[in-house]
């Protein structure tokens, strides 16, 4: 059996493929939202469940809701960080936000069991189709490849 491999950015991370990138994304049960509002960087913690390459959670009327009105385009990113260690990953996916239709919405909250944090009133479950997805890993030292390994010569 021949294994695929590692590949390494310029700065010694490891870069995840799109499988293991999902399955990392999957793992974690809270991610931040990247959006514009007002024409500037906006950041929020949400709660989602993925379904095959797709982010689904849930919103109340507001920012993120018209953000999916409008089909924006917006990153999410979950990560894991053991700072004692100097371990860790993160996952980026990009893509359009979508609203979901109000029947399918009502099935997938059944299916997915995805449960909102706070107490909304007239929540609608978005979507956001991952369009683009990178994944990164610091692994343990000995790992990590030497410059010469990971294609960098030294600077004297």
């Amino acid at each position: 059996m021949t294994s695929t491999p590692r590949r390494f950015d310029h700065t010694g991370m490891q870069i995840l493929d799109d499988t293991e990138s999902l399955e990392l994304l999957s793992s974690v049960p809270i991610g931040r939202l990247v959006f514009t509002m007002g024409g500037l960087p906006a950041v929020r913690l949400v709660n989602f469940v993925l379904d095959g390459d797709t982010l689904i959670f849930s919103t109340a009327d507001g920012d993120k809701y018209r953000a999916a009105e409008r089909g924006d385009v917006v990153a999410f990113e979950v990560d894991t960080v053991d700072p004692d260690r100097h371990l860790g990953w993160t996952v980026t996916a990009v893509g359009h936000l979508s609203v979901i239709d109000p029947e399918e919405a009502e099935s997938l909250r059944h299916d997915l069991l995805l449960r909102p944090w706070a107490p909304n009133r007239d929540t609608y479950l978005i979507r956001l189709g991952i369009e683009s997805l990178e994944g990164r890993r610091l692994l343990p030292w000995a790992q990590r490849p030497h410059q010469e390994a990971a294609g960098e010569g030294t600077n004297r």
